[in-house]
């Protein structure tokens, strides 16, 4: 703990520096003739930020110019601050800059036709919009309700199915890391359940961004069933946690199928089950 103290101070002053990156992309873009509008998301959009939370920004581009603003996104992001390092790939649409600062800036680089209406356009933070473009994305995804379908739940379903079957194995023949990465999946699974019930929009599989900590949707015995669901990667504790996973699989199961009138296949689940417990 004593090394994160050291820390301390520069992670409180985060925010400042988060701040002052994102006055000097705007002060930028916005003299940029070709740059139609400049928007964030994520938790910028939501109005949910802390200390370490990405500048997740959005570029939208003349269409005739966007692929030489694409080209260029590395030279343009060391207009705004010193770069530490990039993650990603040349041909990539988008890059992400790490600053010195300690700042991580996900910057993406759109033409006005790649908006389209979505509920992930719904929590966005708009700061430039001459031609009143993202505005009116915003105002039709904000007409829209997630909902699932009887598709969705039977690939929830199978998929859940399918990493049980997959920890046996990993665990059973000593790959451990292999084995806590399926474990990992089916409490991911779960979550994706538990936000469906609750309407709304899933993670991407594997993204654990905001299911935990002090922004999370998710209710404190929800959460405390995550820290529950911890294993080595042995074979008897990966046994151990299914089991104590199942009650929960099966009820969410059910409520799931139940809403989009399909059939629970509680014989097909317990015959899941036997195959490794």
């Amino acid at each position: 703990m004593d090394q994160f103290h050291g820390h301390k101070q520069r992670d409180l002053e985060l925010p400042i520096h988060r701040k002052r990156l994102m006055n000097h992309i705007e002060s930028d873009l916005t003299q940029d003739r070709n740059v139609k509008a400049i928007f964030y998301g994520g938790s910028l959009g939501s109005g949910n930020t802390d200390m370490f939370s990405d500048i997740d920004l959005r570029i939208v581009v003349e269409g005739s110019k966007v692929q030489e603003y694409r080209d260029k996104k590395k030279e343009r992001a060391h207009h705004w601050g010193n770069i530490l390092f990039f993650e990603g790939y040349e041909h990539e649409s988008f890059i992400i800059a790490h600053f010195d600062s300690f700042i991580k800036a996900d910057i993406f680089y759109y033409e006005e036709s790649d908006l389209m209406p979505s509920v992930w356009l719904q929590d966005l933070h708009i700061v430039y919009d001459p031609y009143n473009i993202v505005n009116k994305v915003q105002l039709r995804s904000n007409q829209l309700q997630y909902q699932f379908s009887i598709e969705d739940v039977e690939a929830w379903r199978t998929k859940h199915f399918a990493f049980l079957h997959e920890v046996y194995r990993r665990a059973a023949r000593g790959e451990c890391y292999y084995a806590m990465h399926c474990l990992d999946c089916l409490r991911l699974s779960i979550v994706t359940g538990w936000y469906m019930e609750m309407g709304i929009q899933p993670n991407s599989f594997g993204d654990w961004a905001k299911i935990e900590g002090e922004r999370s949707p998710l209710k404190k015995w929800q959460l405390e069933r995550l820290q529950r669901w911890d294993s080595s990667g042995q074979l008897d504790e990966v046994i151990n946690v299914i089991i104590d996973m199942k009650p929960e699989f099966e009820r969410v199961n059910k409520h799931l199928s139940v809403s989009v009138g399909a059939s629970a296949k509680e014989d097909l689940v317990e015959d899941i089950y036997r195959k490794i417990l």
